[in-house]
């Protein structure tokens, strides 16, 4: 698109973060302009947090610069952000909902007379910044008596209060309902009006095309293109996001497409859990890579945890091996052998501190009971074994699991559900943040698995990954399975029917 003729606000080049393993952000640029809603766009793992967080001093760059206001800047925490007049409200409203609302707004500002706070002052000057977002509450109420729009407002106000030129909105419509949502694009337009660059993140596509006036949109920690909302078809939107151009990784000895046996490992029927997952019906076989797709919020990984007993459904049935059964907890699935590699890699996954030994047989062990210790020699022969055939390095077990990179962390957890030997292998975005190399060998090891009778649900956010290596599709849109296709769709269809363009 034509550059700006107006000087940004915040300007950020070539800033590049390297984490263990992976380049989270990877040589960006990034353009906010005062007066503007722009919103940053990508799938999860795409960038977007790490450069919130470059901009509002909780990363130190690994190389590049920013610029506020042409100020070449440095910022190594998020007082030094705040100061430059950078504020960030938060999915989860970080204030203190025991606090009145005046407190909240101006703590640690509180005015003061003769050394005291003077609560007249201070419920005064919060009258008039809510005043500002035309807000009619009482500044003295407790601010935990009101809903959760009200409260993220409260945290637009605060914003304000520090004179803020840059306001970012982390997902702030997730808990809102369409009354709640309008009215807060009403404030971003009210304060976009005023002058103030307006930072907006949300996965919700009409969200964005409602209330953004440009967009950025990153993929793998790059930056894929800079844009003007009204000039982007939601189509070009999302193939910019899941990137239908990526490089081809190694060939996969892959066997997608080959018949699949008559066996149903699993029958799902009117599965749901309302209001993020509407019903849904889904056969699974043995030998079978199903996968699923969708945009983020979709309702892919809603399934995957219902199909694993993580959250437990608000309806439907599931057969296991043709025999009805309730899935009601994690160990409820393990004990069918289900095995379940959620896309929280750190938070629900590896065990940082404990060694790559332990983190391998912590779910066999589990399975056992801790009552029934495996012995040193069981647990070496089978940590072996499996650092071998997933190629783990370092190839030390007595490492913490912590000090590997991404790929191989994500090969610790693959190891440890294969050592259950899992009927079923249900697998979250297994390949997300990490290198090419490490993303071709997990996924020829998917399409091995399927070769050798196991059943595999899996998620991507990377269409042409889905595609390679599924041999059926279930495509999800807005929490509803809008189609279940074959593996001969192609990206562009698929893409089509996330896009809304097209249901089966």
């Amino acid at each position: 698109m034509t550059a700006p003729t107006v000087d940004p606000v915040v300007h950020m080049r070539d800033v590049t973060i390297d984490f263990p393993g992976v380049k989270a952000l990877d040589g960006v640029e990034f353009r906010l302009l005062p007066g503007e809603i722009h919103a940053l766009m990508g799938e999860n793992g795409a960038g977007k947090s790490t450069l919130i967080k470059a901009l509002t001093g909780v990363y130190d760059i690994d190389a590049g610069s920013i610029t506020v206001d042409g100020v070449a800047q440095r910022f190594t925490t998020p007082r030094q952000a705040q100061d430059a007049g950078i504020s960030t409200v938060y999915q989860e409203v970080n204030l203190c909902p025991n606090l009145t609302v005046a407190e909240n707004i101006l703590l640690g500002r509180e005015p003061r007379r003769f050394g005291r706070i003077d609560s007249r002052a201070m419920n005064r000057r919060a009258a008039e910044l809510l005043a500002e977002l035309d807000l009619t509450i009482d500044p003295r109420s407790t601010l935990g008596s009101h809903p959760i729009a009200v409260q993220q407002l409260v945290a637009i106000a605060r914003a304000m209060a520090v004179s803020a030129r840059v306001l970012i909105l982390d997902e702030p419509t997730s808990s809102l309902d369409g009354d709640e949502v309008a009215e807060l694009f009403r404030v971003m337009r009210r304060l976009r009006d005023a002058g103030t660059a307006i930072l907006f993140v949300s996965h919700f596509l009409d969200q964005v095309y409602a209330v953004s006036d440009r967009m950025t949109v990153l993929r793998n920690g790059r930056r894929v293109g800079e844009y003007q909302t009204a000039t982007l078809d939601r189509l070009t939107l999302i193939s910019a996001m899941l990137g239908h151009e990526l490089a081809v990784l190694d060939e996969i000895a892959e066997s997608a497409g080959s018949p699949v046996s008559d066996d149903v490992v699993l029958s799902a029927r009117e599965l749901g859990r309302e209001p993020a997952l509407h019903p849904v019906d889904l056969d699974i076989h043995r030998g079978e890579v199903v996968g699923l797709a969708g945009l983020l919020g979709s309702g892919r990984t809603e399934l995957a945890r219902l199909l694993f007993g993580a959250d437990r459904a608000t309806s439907g049935t599931v057969t296991i091996d043709g025999t009805a059964a309730a899935l009601r907890s994690p160990r409820a699935a393990i004990a069918h052998r289900f095995a379940f590699s959620s896309e929280d890699r750190k938070g629900e996954g590896i065990i940082g501190e404990l060694t790559i030994r332990d983190n391998l047989i912590l779910a066999l062990q589990a399975r056992r009971g801790f009552a029934r210790p495996l012995s040193r020699a069981a647990k070496d022969k089978l940590v072996d074994r499996y650092m071998e055939a997933l190629d783990i390095r370092p190839r030390n077990a007595s490492l913490p699991v912590k000090n590997l990179s991404g790929g191989n962390q994500q090969k610790v957890l693959l190891a440890r559900w294969l050592i259950t030997e899992p009927q079923l292998f249900i697998l979250d975005e297994p390949t997300r943040g990490i290198d090419v190399g490490a993303k071709a060998q997990i996924q020829k090891l998917i399409a091995d698995l399927a070769a050798d009778g196991m059943g595999v649900v899996f998620i991507s956010a990377e269409l042409d990954e889905v595609a390679r290596i599924s041999d059926r599709i279930a495509v999800l849109r807005e929490g509803r399975c809008i189609a279940q296709v074959g593996n001969d769709c192609s990206v562009a269809e698929l893409t089509s029917l996330i896009a809304g363009h097209g249901a089966s």
